[in-house]
């Protein structure tokens, strides 16, 4: 673990490799699992903002959900998500291009310059996930079946998680946290080479 700037980061962050590899996962971390993506309180007002820019490139599943439900929920482990199909379904709000790849609709609005909202900072940040405690930071490596290529992707490229990562976590925490962090990681790893 390293501490930096009361963010204590796991050292699977700064060793594993790790670089997603869409046409084989088809984008499975926005499909699969028993709740939506993380949302902080700001992301959720913002996604019910834009929520007309995007509702027509849902599907019908989707629509009848937001409809319902709304577009976002409090979880059954009490945390506020987006809201997905059905139990363990998709997101509410992918879509999939002509490859079957999974997509998510508020980051096409962002790229179509429809909003300056690219997506929940949860996701953009996966497969690292953040921990809040009352003094520090908990960032984590989630290691998911789903992303087995993502790993061989990343270890053939030799792309660290961190370094996949960069502009979400520059996103998240800023550059001069980033540049911290890289340095922090490529003097543990030199140090690694040297003690083996």
């Amino acid at each position: 673990m390293f501490d930096i700037d009361n963010k204590i980061v796991h050292r699977d962050i700064l060793c594993k490799n790790f670089a997603c590899d869409l046409k084989k996962c088809k984008g499975a971390c926005c499909i699969e699992g028993d709740s939506g993506a993380p949302l902080e309180e700001d992301e959720a007002e913002k996604i019910k903002e834009i929520l007309p820019k995007i509702i027509d490139k849902l599907n019908d599943d989707a629509k009848k959900i937001i409809q319902e439900q709304g577009p976002v929920i409090i979880d059954i482990e009490g945390d506020l998500t987006t809201n997905i199909i059905g139990k363990g379904g998709a997101c509410v709000f992918v879509t999939y291009n002509d490859e079957g790849i999974a997509l998510c609709s508020i980051e096409q609005a962002w790229q179509n310059g429809l909003t300056d909202f690219r997506k929940p900072l949860s996701c953009h940040l996966y497969p690292i996930r953040i921990k809040k405690y009352n003094n520090f930071e908990a960032v984590n490596f989630h290691e998911w079946e789903i992303c087995k290529d993502a790993i061989i992707n990343g270890t053939i490229n030799n792309i660290k998680v961190y370094e996949f990562l960069k502009e979400a976590l520059i996103r998240k925490y800023g550059e001069k946290w980033y540049d911290e962090l890289k340095l922090t990681a490529e003097e543990y790893i030199k140090q690694s080479y040297l003690f083996r």
